[in-house]
């Protein structure tokens, strides 16, 4: 059985849910997007929790720690959100239509208390079922919620959220399993990442937490799921590494299940298919039908839009450009947009071979940018390369840090 959410479903899912769904999609169908592609006969490669006695190399639990601020209140709240996909095969349709896997969206809610020394069990079960054609499997688990007072001055919580899957492996394969994997997977919990709400408190980031608590996150321990804030009362567990506070590029209008940084591409090799393997695709899912008809109508200034934008980063670091004249601190003086160098890279922090043969040309700075990390960068372009235009035409720099240049 499953424990709906008290109070319903915390805000904090619906604004994770776009971040969420890539993740439960990720390498769901690939390019070509074809039954027949070689790449789409061995797939499901995130978040896989394999059944009870499978002889798979695939885990059948995972588990994330997290830390919870209850600070002066008392009776913290849990709500956890489940979410896999559940294999529904589709048997082969006739010659020249290879058997497909389809995804079911599946979501089991929980809560707990979050009382120290008091573990929650949260069993649940996926029905089966065979109807034209298609065919799933019963899928059993439970999830886990373990929460113990974390030593120390400040009243910290320490919560353990586990999921196992207890489905057992199958003694008979469905129709069409074409070796040991596919069985496996017919039972499996697919793209397998949880929702964390927490309700009277608020979490602590996994990965950069405040330096008070620095020794308490370092006594977290999270396998085979990656936790991330998604905001101070919400954590995304999922099966990938992602920073705190991810977000889908709001550039990105599609799903290709295949990292959305790379819209622009996928969306132009589609454009390329043919139109009987167009049709095929279709055929295939309709996931992927979806994308192709999504190639086949996006809008000039849409697909313009995929390819790049910079964005100035919401937190500017100490270090970072001047906000008033965009110069930044280099060898010599500071240096902005027209500044020449000289090209000095290395410093020992560097292994980029290509570099060695710059060393000493002079350069113009095109532009100071930062990345996501907070780095700030020099894109330059040499002052003897015959195609420097060409190349600030379309965007296309070298980049160095600016210990590594002098001004000229």
């Amino acid at each position: 059985m499953s424990a709906a959410a008290a109070g319903g479903q915390p805000a904090g899912f619906e604004r994770a849910r776009a971040v969420a769904d890539a993740v439960l999609f990720e390498g769901y169908i690939l390019y070509p997007y074809r039954a027949s592609a070689p790449k789409n006969r061995l797939r499901w490669q995130f978040g896989v929790l394999a059944p009870q006695g499978s002889d798979a190399s695939e885990t059948s639990s995972a588990h994330a720690d997290c830390l919870v601020d209850p600070g002066r209140g008392s009776g913290p709240t849990l709500a956890v959100r489940l979410r896999f996909l559940q294999v529904q095969r589709r048997f082969s349709r006739g010659p020249g239509d290879p058997p497909w896997d389809e995804g079911v969206v599946r979501e089991i809610d929980a809560h707990a208390d979050l009382v120290p020394g008091a573990v929650a069990h949260h069993r649940f079960e996926v029905p089966g079922g065979e109807e034209e054609g298609r065919r799933r499997r019963a899928l059993r688990g439970v999830v886990r919620i373990a929460t113990e007072a974390v030593p120390g001055p400040y009243g910290l919580l320490k919560v353990r959220v586990r999921t196992e899957n207890r489905t057992q492996r199958s003694a008979e394969a469905l129709p069409d399993d074409g070796d040991d994997r596919a069985e496996m997977l017919c039972g499996a919990l697919i793209g397998t990442h949880t929702l964390l709400a927490v309700t009277g408190g608020r979490f602590l980031s996994p990965t950069d937490p405040p330096r008070w608590a620095a020794g308490a996150a370092a006594g977290c321990e999270s396998r085979h799921t990656w936790p991330a804030l998604v905001d101070d009362h919400t954590l995304l567990c999922a099966p990938i590494i992602l920073g705190d506070r991810p977000r889908i590029a709001e550039e990105s209008p599609a799903d290709f299940h295949d990292g959305t940084e790379i819209d622009e591409l996928l969306t132009l090799r589609t454009m390329t298919l043919t139109d009987a393997e167009k049709r095929e695709a279709r055929a295939t899912d309709a996931r992927a039908a979806a994308i192709i008809d999504h190639a086949d109508s996006i809008a000039p200034e849409v697909l313009e839009r995929l390819h790049g934008a910079v964005r100035r980063p919401r937190d500017a670091p100490d270090g970072s450009p001047d906000p008033d004249d965009g110069r930044v601190r280099v060898l010599g003086g500071r240096a902005a947009r027209g500044s020449r160098v000289r090209l000095r890279p290395g410093g020992g922090r560097r292994t980029d071979a290509q570099d060695m043969f710059l060393h000493g040309r002079t350069a113009r700075v095109s532009a100071v940018l930062q990345d996501v990390d907070g780095g700030t960068h020099l894109a330059v372009t040499l002052d003897d390369d015959l195609g420097a235009d060409l190349h600030e035409a379309v965007g296309r720099f070298r980049y160095f840090a600016p210990d590594e240049v002098e001004l000229l």
